[in-house]
């Protein structure tokens, strides 16, 4: 009997002097959140969040790109009935990072798309480098930023956030740090030394205060929410999302993008 090969990793996992690197690793795809990339972020997180010897998570991608956002094929293939494979949802992986008991750094090696933005904000520091563009492109395929809406609005101002999500325009990482979304913006040539320097800083924090420090900034209100009520305020965003995602925009949305075209609304 043939063996069907198994699918090629699209995440990697490094541990070196207690801080775990978890790497999204799908350049064809601008590292978008297909299933499987969904899959093993989530038991990346979770081997890294198990092991003793891990103080702080640091997450990156590889290639020109952080992250996409949603795998846009793949959704179009779930509603047309396509089977899809079992994953974690974005809520789970945002709940995940925001609930986690060792700090988690958004190292950023590129542009951050959409539900890739979440990722940024879930995390608890963010860097990124000068070159790196940010948009939320979900009201121009004729979707809502809903599911995001929970880490992200814990994060940016409420002005600039109402400008991004409304407008999709793009931004760059100085605007992003004003707007509150990243800690960060760093000289390109420079990345490396900043995310050390955040890093030394974790080294030396003992590991019990750490992760209480943790828990306490999201009692102050960086997390947005009791973990309780996040989950509650993830389902209500999930069912809005999934509303729009099946909706006649979305379809035409979709495919603009695809095609590389203007979709019919656009004027």
């Amino acid at each position: 009997m043939t063996q069907t090969p198994s699918p090629t990793p699209l995440v990697r996992l490094d541990v070196d002097r207690a801080i775990a690197t978890v790497t999204l690793d799908s350049p064809r795809n601008r590292n978008a959140l297909s299933a499987q990339l969904r899959s093993e972020l989530s038991g990346a997180l979770s081997e890294a969040m198990a092991d003793d010897e891990v103080r702080a998570v640091v997450l990156t991608g590889s290639g020109p790109v952080f992250c996409a956002g949603a795998d846009l094929k793949e959704a179009a293939a779930a509603l047309r009935g396509a089977p899809a494979p079992p994953a974690p949802e974005l809520p789970e992986l945002f709940e995940q990072i925001m609930s986690a008991p060792k700090p988690v750094i958004a190292a950023l090696n590129g542009a951050a798309r959409a539900g890739g933005i979440g990722l940024v904000a879930a995390a608890d520091i963010a860097l990124a480098p000068e070159s790196a563009t940010f948009a939320f492109t979900e009201v121009r395929i004729g979707v809502v930023p809903a599911v995001i809406s929970l880490p992200v609005s814990a994060r940016m101002h409420s002005r600039q956030l109402s400008r991004y999500f409304l407008t999709g325009e793009l931004f760059d990482a100085a605007a992003a740090a004003r707007a509150g979304l990243i800690t960060q913006a760093v000289a390109d040539r420079d990345m490396d030394q900043a995310l050390e320097d955040v890093l030394q800083g974790v080294r030396a924090a003992a590991p019990r205060a750490l992760s209480r420090t943790k828990e306490l900034l999201g009692e102050l209100g960086g997390g947005a929410a009791e973990p309780g009520r996040r989950t509650e305020e993830f389902a209500r965003l999930g069912k809005l999302s999934a509303e729009f995602f099946a909706s006649d925009d979305a379809v035409e949305g979709r495919a603009a993008f695809f095609e590389k075209r203007p979709p019919r609304w656009a004027r």
